[in-house]
C-alpha cells in the first residue's frame, strides 16, 4: 500500500516521501481522513495526487528529515 524513500537533498533541505495507491472504491471522505490520520500523526504533508484512468488514485506525501548536529562542550 505504501513504501518511503528518499531523494537527494535540494537547497540543504531533506525529504522523506511516501507513496499511496488507494482503490478506486474508497470514498472522497475515507480518503480525506486517512490524509488527516497521516497529517497529524505522522508529520506527512501532501506533495501530490495523481487519479489514473481507472481511477486509482496515486498519492505522494512528503516530510521533512531533520538532522541534528552533534555539539562539542569545552570545559
Amino acid at each position: 500500500m505504501s513504501r518511503a524513500l528518499r531523494r537527494p537533498p535540494a537547497r540543504g533541505v531533506e525529504w522523506e516521501f511516501q507513496t499511496l495507491v488507494l482503490s478506486r472504491d474508497l470514498s472522497r471522505s475515507a480518503v480525506r481522513r486517512l490524509l488527516v490520520e497521516q497529517a497529524e500523526h505522522g508529520g506527512w504533508e501532501l506533495d501530490r495526487v495523481r487519479i489514473a484512468h481507472d481511477g486509482v488514485r496515486r498519492i505522494v506525501l512528503r516530510r521533512k528529515i531533520i538532522r541534528q548536529r552533534l555539539t562539542l562542550f569545552a570545559s
